[in-house]
């Protein structure tokens, strides 16, 4: 089974949907045998690098509300946060644009480091105040994940590196009409849109197992026992 998971750095709905949906595998018996991908979506392309403005003051100039009116509701979405084990620091975040650390996620796929790395850099926005729009923290990250911060850095520096991949992704995303992350995409064929809750994420992932899986399970519908031969006999055994 393959999830396709499309999402952004600075969403917090994003954070707590991997929650969820990680909550949601561990209880699944099958979840050695999930893929799970992560696809480059940004919220706002045209986003500026971190200006100095917290993500109240952003906020409330984006959707034309008063400072206390974003604060309640960040408070609100922090609440939610915290429900899967999640510490959001809204008063420190520092919204920027996320192209370089999408591009930087690229680079950590080709080093099967984009899992550790995706964790990392929402872990560093959304708690940490990291300004992941920036460089050298990206590259700090990069270094934290286990790759080579210096190969990093190249990355970072060449504003066409793996650029391409993550115009792919989000080029996909228009084709599917994703336009609010996270969602979720399994087995090219079942969507899920929005941080769900765990047991919708639970019972999405049993029915796509037992309607793609190779082997049907089959359900045992036998009255009596000792009707079948077997281990190379048809003796029936002697009832004790």
């Amino acid at each position: 089974m393959k999830i396709e998971v499309w999402s952004d750095y600075v969403c917090p709905f994003c954070y707590i949907g991997k929650r969820r949906l990680e909550e949601a595998l561990h209880q699944f018996p099958h979840k050695d045998q999930v893929e799970v991908e992560f696809k480059s979506f940004e919220l706002d392309p045209n986003s500026p690098e971190y200006s100095g403005q917290n993500i109240h003051e952003v906020l409330a100039k984006k959707y034309g509300m008063s400072i206390d009116q974003a604060k309640q509701a960040n408070h609100g979405v922090g609440q939610q946060a915290a429900t899967v084990g999640l510490t959001f620091n809204f008063d420190n975040m520092k919204p920027t644009n996320t192209f370089d650390a999408h591009r930087l996620a690229k680079f950590a796929k080709t080093q099967g480091k984009e899992a550790l790395l995706s964790e990392k850099l929402l872990q560093g926005y959304f708690t940490e105040a990291k300004h992941i729009g920036d460089i050298e923290t990206l590259a700090d990250l990069a270094e934290a994940s286990g790759l080579n911060r210096q190969e990093a850095l190249t990355v970072l520096n060449d504003k066409t590196a793996y650029a391409n991949e993550v115009r792919a992704d989000e080029g996909i995303a228009q084709q599917y009409q994703i336009t609010g992350v996270p969602y979720f995409i399994i087995n090219s064929k079942y969507a899920i849109s929005g941080a769900q809750p765990i047991e919708t994420f639970k019972g999405a992932l049993e029915k796509v197992w037992e309607e793609e899986s190779p082997v049907p399970v089959l359900q045992d519908l036998s009255t009596e026992d000792d009707v079948s031969c077997a281990d190379g006999s048809c003796v029936i055994p002697e009832k004790k």
